[in-house]
C-alpha cells in the first residue's frame, strides 16, 4: 500500500485543499498501474484540515490514522508514505509507524529557526525504513537546503536514506515530472516488493554523505530504465 499525502499549510483550520488532493491523483494512478502485478494499492489521504498547526502536527496525525486504517482493513501489509510539501513533512513525521517500511518526501516543507519551533524535526524513528527525499533546486516555497540538512541527520540514524536534487525545478516538480514520477515508482516498487532499485537509487542509498544526499536526478531517468 502506498498512501499519498497532499501539500498543506503551516497554520490553518480551513478545509483541506481540493487542488492539493487532485494533484496527487495522477501519481497515485501511475504507481498503482506500474505495480499492478505486485498487487499495489494507492490512495490519496484526505486530511481533516489543511494546516500542520504547530505542535498539533495535525497532518502527521491524519497520516498515522490512515496507516491504522490500512492495518485495520488489510492486515499486515507494508506501507509507503509518499508526501509532497507539507505532506512530505507529514510522511517523515509519521514514518515511525510500525506498518511503514518506506518514506518518500517530495519537496518537503521543513521548519527552520525562523519558524519559532523549538525542536528540530525528529529522525531517529526512521530507523529501519527506506527513506528518499527529492527536491527541486529552484524551490521558492520550501528551502531545499533544509531537506538536505534533515537528510544529513537522518543518514546518521538510518543508513537507508538518500536524497535527489532536481536541478532548475521548482516546488511543484513539474519541469521534470516524468523523471520524478519514474524515480517515485522505482523507489516504491523496490521498497515494498523487494525489486532491485535502479542503479542511481542503489548508488544513492549506498553512498556516504554528502554524495548520496545530493544525487542529481538525470534527465530521461524514466526512459533509461525502459531501454
Amino acid at each position: 500500500m502506498v498512501l499519498l499525502l497532499p501539500d498543506g499549510e503551516a497554520d490553518s483550520h480551513r478545509r483541506p485543499s481540493t487542488l492539493s488532493y487532485a494533484l496527487q491523483l495522477p501519481l497515485a494512478r501511475t504507481l498503482a498501474r506500474a505495480a499492478q502485478e505486485d498487487g499495489l494499492a494507492a490512495h490519496v489521504v484526505r486530511y481533516r484540515c489543511r494546516g500542520w498547526n504547530a505542535t498539533d502536527a495535525q497532518l502527521a496525525a491524519d497520516a498515522r490514522w490512515a496507516v491504522d486504517e490500512v492495518v485495520r482493513r488489510y492486515g499486515d501489509v507494508p506501507v509507503c508514505l509518499a508526501g509532497h510539501g507539507m505532506g512530505g513533512r507529514a510522511a517523515l513525521r509519521a514514518g515511525g509507524h510500525a506498518a511503514v517500511n518506506s518514506v518518500l518526501a517530495m519537496a518537503p516543507w521543513l521548519p527552520d529557526n525562523a519558524t519559532g519551533e523549538p525542536e528540530p524535526e525528529p529522525v531517529k524513528h526512521l530507523l529501519g525504513r527506506k527513506v528518499l527525499l527529492v527536491h527541486g533546486t529552484n524551490d521558492a516555497r520550501t528551502d531545499p537546503e533544509l531537506s538536505f540538512r534533515l537528510a544529513e541527520r537522518a543518514k546518521k540514524a538510518n543508513r537507508d536514506t538518500c536524497r535527489f536534487e532536481v536541478h532548475s525545478d521548482g516546488h511543484g516538480l513539474r519541469q521534470h515530472r516524468a523523471e520524478v514520477t519514474a524515480l517515485a515508482t522505482d523507489f516504491v516498487r523496490g521498497s515494498l516488493f523487494g525489486r532491485a532499485y535502479a542503479r542511481p537509487v542503489a548508488d544513492a542509498l549506498a553512498a556516504p554523505p554528502p554524495l548520496g544526499l545530493r544525487m542529481p536526478l538525470a534527465a530521461g531517468f524514466g526512459r533509461s530504465l525502459r531501454e
